[in-house]
């Protein structure tokens, strides 16, 4: 059965809700803090009403307790948003790479996989040389190839690059059943002909 779906996890587009009301939560209070600190130092507000609040904040039997537990769940919060990461390790695969998914499970395909496949392909080639390979994946997870190498002196790059760029978007369409957008290759350097010289 091919598969059916493409799902893309780029960074930080799926943060978690937690960390989201976590983020929310202490952007607020810094804020808040800022501008009462603010206006304290310019001395737009006075700093005795400041402490009074503050006082009878804490010293209330209710506001005491409701502060209590709002400083507990802000310090758990504070834990968990230093301490544990929320990205998992599947998810940060994720990112690195194309899931694809169809009825009977999921595949991942890393971008080291196709720079391995690009490479494979590139060496196949005689006219080149000295081949470095990247693949990047772009919002839509479209693959976008960039080549760097040599070629030899006797090689014709148009012909060379052209054949490359067909040969490298039909096996990863025909391994991965992937399309390529673009493949990009950048001749880095021209290698002389090495001749044996004879005695």
């Amino acid at each position: 059965m091919p598969l059916i779906s493409i799902l893309g996890i780029n960074g930080g587009t799926n943060m978690k809700l937690l960390d989201k009301i976590g983020l929310a939560l202490f952007s607020t209070l810094v804020l808040i803090l800022a501008i009462v600190t603010c206006l304290m130092i310019f001395g737009w507000l006075d700093t005795d009403l400041v402490h009074n609040f503050v006082d009878a904040g804490v010293h209330g039997q209710v506001s005491s307790s409701v502060l209590l537990v709002v400083c507990m769940i802000l310090i758990l919060l504070a834990i968990k948003c230093i301490f544990f990461d929320s990205h998992s390790k599947q998810e940060i695969d994720y990112k690195n790479g194309i899931l694809l998914e169809n009825s009977d499970g999921k595949l991942l395909i890393t971008k080291d996989t196709l720079e391995n496949l690009v490479n494979g392909v590139a060496k196949g080639f005689e006219g080149a040389e000295n081949i470095t390979t990247r693949v990047e994946l772009d919002k839509e997870n479209h693959v976008i190839v960039f080549v760097n190498l040599s070629v030899k002196e006797n090689a014709i790059i148009k012909e060379l690059s052209t054949n490359l760029q067909t040969k490298i978007k039909t096996t990863i369409k025909k391994t991965s059943d992937l399309e390529v957008k673009e493949v990009n290759i950048k001749v880095k350097d021209i290698e002389p002909v090495k001749t044996i010289i004879q005695e």
